[in-house]
């Protein structure tokens, strides 16, 4: 996820410095200690490969979330609606950034406001849930949903980024009966989702226990707003307190396996570093293959989307045929058929 805050200040500096710095966390994905196990035989043919599914009763073209990385900002209407182009294209699920900045300023809104070019996709508003110590409750949870048409609306979990923000709401007690609050009072459904961190088994429990519909791990291994903050630090200090912490988090496998044993049920968004290295459609296949529902991609279509809605297709293009092409070389004739026996160690 990208630019989980909601002031317009920090929102232009977390884009640019998104774009141009080295914002990686210093952990990996785990996804590395997987690989999917090579058919031979697959009995079918690459054209019968079926990549649709659902999520939250939403048909989709592929199992592939457009994850939540901005508004608010000059430039972030452009690349919300060059996500939300190809969204709309291929059938897939979009999350927006946090919407605080236009709760606040309504005149930020347009920023946020997609359905003009996405009319049909799954889209996901994006409020922090730290923002429900702090005024907000189910009033502005329904303006967030109903300012963009939304389907369900995503509350983001960030301690240690508010931690490490000058200007941060570190005021997480009490969080969990507010949440259940929201779940029960909204007409759509509810997620929860980290910023880059993960979700342990034992929080997802807890969140299930308060309502809440779906839950994205957001796990280590791809932007680190540790190392984001450390380049708006004040001085020295502040950036090493910062850069401290760049190790820190669950990784995304982890995570997918965590929440997944101890919340079967549950539908399971994996997001944290799919596409940093060009293989998102492989990586995908192999979040799937260990419980994941849908997989969310955020900083590797932050550059394309910058450039143009057709830069951001012939990535997501790219991905939808490598998770096409691995599936075929797994003998997974369909989503579901991507499971844990189609797994081997590395």
């Amino acid at each position: 996820m990208l630019d989980p805050t909601g002031h317009p200040a920090r929102k232009r500096d977390h884009l640019r410095i998104s774009l141009e710095e080295d914002v990686r966390s210093g952990l990996t994905t785990g996804l590395e200690r997987y690989r999917l196990a090579h058919v031979a035989l697959p009995e079918m043919a690459l054209a019968d490969v079926q990549l649709g599914t659902s999520f939250l009763g939403h048909a989709l073209g592929a199992p592939l979330l457009i994850s939540a990385m901005t508004g608010g900002a000059e430039q972030a209407g452009a690349v919300n609606r060059n996500l939300s182009l190809a969204a709309q294209r291929l059938g897939l699920a979009m999350g927006l950034g946090s919407q605080r900045a236009a709760l606040e300023d309504p005149a930020l809104l347009d920023s946020y406001r997609v359905r003009a070019w996405a009319p049909n996709i799954l889209l996901f508003a994006n409020l922090g849930a730290v923002q429900l110590n702090h005024g907000y409750g189910l009033a502005e949870c329904r303006r967030a949903v109903e300012s963009v048409g939304a389907d369900a609306l995503a509350l983001h979990l960030n301690p240690l980024q508010e931690a490490l923000q000058p200007e941060g709401d570190t005021d997480f007690a009490g969080l969990l009966d507010k949440i259940a609050a929201v779940c029960a009072g909204l007409a759509c459904p509810v997620i929860v989702k980290e910023v880059g961190w993960g979700i342990s088994g034992a929080v997802a429990e807890r969140l299930v226990s308060a309502g809440v519909a779906a839950i994205d791990v957001a796990g280590a291994g791809g932007t680190s707003w540790s190392a984001v903050e450390s380049y708006r630090a004040p001085d020295a200090d502040e950036a090493a307190m910062a850069q401290a912490f760049a190790r820190w988090g669950i990784p995304t496998a982890e995570a997918i396996i965590e929440v997944r044993q101890t919340c079967p049920e549950i539908p399971l968004i994996a997001s944290g570093g799919i596409g940093h290295d060009h293989d998102a459609g492989i990586q995908a296949a192999l979040c799937l293959a260990l419980g994941a529902d849908l997989v969310g991609m955020a900083h590797a279509l932050l550059r394309p989307a910058a450039e143009s809605a057709e830069a951001v297709m012939r990535r997501l293009e790219l991905t939808v045929r490598q998770l096409r092409i691995a599936m075929f070389c797994a003998g997974a004739r369909t989503v579901a058929d991507l499971t844990p026996d189609c797994l081997r160690r590395s």
